[in-house]
Formats: structure tokens, C-alpha cells, sequence
């Protein structure tokens, strides 16, 4: 029986939250369940202001449009990232100066970032990859160091946190991701986080087509108009009420991913001891969210002869992202710089089914096939 890499959990009350909203009349964005998902983490976590959106990538979208993206600006962003990390920003003209991820985790190597930056940089893009924290205290250093904004790609990164403080909250901005793949999802789904005083009417704006529709709808102004550019980046009500089911159980959640995620690592560890494969490293400043478990291969060619034998045994195991400064639309813009670990990571790495309701036995099945792989 096939073991899925991914399969969506249902808390239960998805379809119920979905009935209300249609009920209520009111399905179009900002409707009762965007509030309450917006009340969830303003308050758990104490965001200044949240905005749900379509996608985490509108999200990132949004971001670059808030801190004035324009032809010519730089910005700083991993190369081991999925695409919209640095889509968002091509597309308001920025030109991206990918940087490499560090040795122990793919996560942008900060000693790196200060040579790369130049007087026409603007903002550093940081990725949390697999809920892991960036080294966020160096980088809001140099951030501030050379005026720069600093924009947490949290996609991953629910639930996190860096030396007590919850991700997406270092940044001037985050972005998360409810992707189906994601802890807790709407299927298709993001969020944007403001920390920043100073783009807090404008993100209201922007994400309403550059309208002051949302004042108009609370009674603040009589009439709303074209105030700035923008495009319509907030969810149905009814995506925001499968969301809401989700939130009201994160804990049960993340509780069971932690526990797989653990599973996995104590079962392969020995594999680690003998040599044959890298698992996760979790830096000391940094929590681990269970959002995915990863290894990495000796090589390449390793990495594809085991996924062919996980996948032809019914286990689906896939790899990650491929190095954008080597992806067909940028490699003839990139600088010609060697990005070692970034191609590293692309090259070895492996990610393992990962889901709420995959069960113990579930995962000896998957380990099992990677222990006769290497040889008891």
C-alpha cells in the first residue's frame, strides 16, 4: 500500500466552518472567518497586524510592494528557495544577488550576506527552510547596519521560534504559507505579517486592489477610491473557515508532527553514525516545528538510486528545490559565483512522507526500506 508523501489532515470541522460562511451570506474576503483567523495570531503570537491572502507567494508579492521595489533595486535572497521567495521581487524589477545556505542547514549562510551587499540593495529576504531558524540576530545587525529591510519567508515556519521569539516577528515583514503541504492548511492559502508601524495602512491598500475599500466597509471614510497600485490578494471567507478549523487544533497538531519528525530521526540515527547520510541539524538558538523531515545523500547519484527505490516499493519520497542561480530563467543573470551548499542541498537532498496521521508503523515501513538501501 502506497505510502503518500503528503495527505491532507481534517480536523472535522471544515465542512461545518464551510456551512456557516456560506450561510452567513457573506463569502467574499474579510467575512467572519478571515477576523477570526486574524484574531488567532495577533493574539497567540502577538503580531501587530496580520492580512490572510491568497498564497504565500501573494504574500511575498505584497512584501515587495511595500518596501518599494523598483527597476534596478538589489535584493538579497538563498538560492536554495522556492521560486516565489524570489519571483515577487523580479517582478516589481529588483535584480536578485542569490546567496549560498550555510554547511549544517540550508539556511542562507549569514557570514556571507554583508559582501553581497551593495549601495543598491534594498532588502534581505531570509527563509526559514523546514520551520529551522536563520541566525535572525546577525542579520537584523547587518539590516540595520546598511538600512535595509528585512522580509522572513516563513513559509514553512508556523509555530516556530529563535531564542523564544516567534518567527515572523523578527522581520519588518513575514510571509507564511496554508498550502496542503504546510502544519496546518486551507488548501491554497497565506498570510502576510506586518511588524512595521510604517506599512500598516498601506498593506490594507494594496491588498485591495490599491483601494481604501476595507475603511469604507468599517465606516471610516464615506466613499473609497483608487489610492495606490495593489491586486486583489485577500481570500474567500470560505478558505478562511477550512483554515479555522485547523488553527483551533494547531496544538494537537504540531504536538504529532514533532512526534513522527522525532521517529524518524531516532530510527535513522545510526545511519548518521556510520557515515552514509547527514540528518537534520536544529541550531541551539532555534525549535523544530515537525514540518518536514529531510536527509542528505553522499551524492547525486545516490540520492536518485534511492528515491527510485523508495517510490518503486511504494514509498513516496521525493527531493527539494533545485538552486535558482542555476534554474533556466536566471543562471545567464547570475554573477558566476559558486554556491557550494545551495548545489549541495539540491544535488543530495531527500524529504520523507511527512503528515498528520502517518503512524509509527508507517515510518519503520519508510526507514526500513532506506536501512536495506545502505545494507543492515
Amino acid at each position: 500500500m502506497l505510502i503518500p508523501f503528503n495527505k491532507p489532515h481534517l480536523t472535522g470541522k471544515e465542512a461545518e466552518y464551510i456551512r456557516i460562511a456560506v450561510e452567513s451570506g457573506k463569502i467574499s474576503g474579510d467575512g467572519m472567518f478571515t477576523g477570526k483567523c486574524h484574531s488567532f495570531f495577533e493574539q497567540r503570537y502577538g503580531f501587530k497586524k496580520v492580512l490572510l491572502t491568497t498564497s504565500c507567494t501573494d504574500a511575498l508579492e505584497m512584501a515587495a510592494i511595500l518596501v518599494d521595489i523598483h527597476d534596478g533595486d538589489e535584493v538579497i535572497v538563498p538560492s536554495y528557495t522556492f521560486v516565489s521567495t524570489a519571483n515577487a521581487f523580479v517582478l516589481r524589477g529588483a535584480k536578485i544577488v542569490f546567496a549560498d545556505s550555510e554547511e549544517l542547514t540550508p539556511n542562507i549562510d549569514v557570514p556571507k550576506i554583508e559582501s553581497l551587499i551593495s549601495p543598491r540593495t534594498k532588502a534581505v529576504v531570509v527563509v526559514h527552510y523546514a520551520g529551522v531558524s536563520c541566525e535572525m540576530d546577525a542579520i537584523l545587525d547587518l539590516a540595520k547596519k546598511h538600512s535595509l529591510f528585512v522580509v522572513e519567508d516563513a513559509a514553512q515556519a508556523i509555530d516556530s521560534y529563535y531564542k523564544g521569539k516567534v518567527l515572523g516577528s523578527l522581520g519588518h515583514m513575514a510571509t507564511f504559507s496554508f498550502h496542503e503541504t504546510k502544519n496546518v492548511t486551507s488548501g491554497e492559502g497565506g498570510m502576510l505579517v506586518i511588524n512595521d508601524e510604517r506599512f500598516l495602512k498601506r498593506a490594507e491598500i494594496v491588498r485591495e486592489k490599491g483601494t481604501n475599500r476595507s475603511a469604507f466597509f468599517r465606516g471610516e471614510v464615506d466613499k473609497y477610491g483608487w489610492l495606490d497600485i495593489g491586486s486583489s490578494f485577500l481570500p474567500s471567507d470560505i478558505i478562511a473557515a477550512y483554515l479555522y478549523a485547523q488553527l483551533e487544533n494547531l496544538e494537537v497538531i504540531q504536538r504529532e508532527r514533532k512526534q513522527l519528525w522525532q521517529s524518524y530521526y531516532e530510527q535513522l540515527k545510526p545511519l548518521e553514525q556510520r557515515g552514509l547520510v547527514k540528518l537534520p541539524f536544529i541550531p541551539r538558538y532555534a525549535t523544530n516545528n515537525g514540518h518536514m523531515f529531510y536527509m542528505l545523500c553522499s551524492t547525486l547519484d545516490e540520492r536518485s538510486a534511492l528515491l527510485k527505490d523508495l517510490n518503486r516499493n511504494d514509498v513516496n519520497a521525493v527531493s527539494h528545490y533545485v538552486a535558482l542561480h542555476k534554474s533556466p530563467f536566471w543562471r545567464d543573470k547570475h554573477d558566476g559565483r559558486e554556491l557550494p551548499n545551495a548545489d549541495r542541498y539540491a544535488d543530495r537532498l531527500v524529504r520523507l512522507p511527512m503528515y498528520y496521521g502517518l503512524t509509527r508503523n508507517d515510518t519503520k515501513r519508510v526507514v526500513d526500506r532506506i536501512l536495506e538501501f545502505y545494507g543492515r
